[in-house]
């Protein structure tokens, strides 16, 4: 085999795995910590997605749609767990897949409605819309290096939050002895509310950058969902 296509493939995957870790990543918070099932976690991909490709149209710039979409998909997860699922988290995880399930519908309908039954396709900047001279002779997509770099910055600042910050500390509590963390006064439905919305937006993130590859479009996340479960059951929750 060509050594260059060898590097590309592989860099390719490295690519397509930081997007799954992006997208996983949230998924496993959610699940570790407040042990709901959460199978419209790809629909809020798919929101993500259509969210900073019409800030993107409107602003003219990609990099300001993703900064601007981070925020508004972080207020959508918390707003989505506040109506929909706080009432579910007692229930067995069979009738949180069927609940989840129709919020998927929901929530396709609702993007159909929106945004219309087409895709969005988003423009990348000319900085980003380009190739990089690697070694070996090796040109390989600005955008894709790109992705790769924002999964390892996110991989690292999760590993801050997690490992360094207060709210790191009342996380790992809430998923060791969620009943022991409430009788020493942690706000457990608040720090639910905050998990989701992190976990929301980190979907939405790997929405935003596969979007300019695939483009913005219904049911985007379903494939995609797939994938992450097999990640957790890898990785471990």
């Amino acid at each position: 085999m060509d050594i260059n296509i060898f590097v590309e493939q592989l860099l390719n995957g490295f690519q397509l795995g930081m997007l799954l870790f992006l997208f996983a990543a949230g998924l496993t918070l959610v699940f570790g910590i407040m042990d709901l099932v959460n199978l419209a976690h790809g629909s809020i991909y798919m929101v993500g997605a259509f969210t900073a490709a019409t800030l993107t149209l409107w602003l003219d710039s990609f990099i300001l749609g993703i900064i601007f979409a981070l925020p508004l998909t972080l207020l959508f997860g918390m707003v989505l767990e506040f109506i929909a699922l706080r009432t579910i988290y007692a229930r067995d995880h069979m009738d949180q897949v069927l609940a989840t399930f129709g919020l998927i519908l929901f929530l396709n309908e609702l993007v159909r409605i929106i945004w219309g039954p087409a895709g969005l396709a988003i423009p990348l900047p000319i900085l980003l819309d380009g190739s990089i001279n690697l070694p070996l002779g090796i040109v390989y997509p600005t955008y894709r290096l790109f992705i790769i770099l924002i999964g390892v910055l996110v991989a690292i600042g999760l590993y801050w939050l997690v490992a360094k910050t207060r709210l790191g500390m009342l996380i790992r509590a809430g998923a060791s002895n969620r009943v022991m963390a409430s009788a020493l006064g942690v706000n457990i439905r608040l720090l639910f509310t905050a998990v989701f919305g992190l976990g929301a937006m980190l979907a939405g993130l790997a929405g935003m950058l596969i979007a300019p590859i695939n483009q913005a479009q219904i049911g985007m996340g379903e494939e995609i969902l797939i994938l992450a479960f097999v990640v957790i059951v890898i990785g471990g929750i």
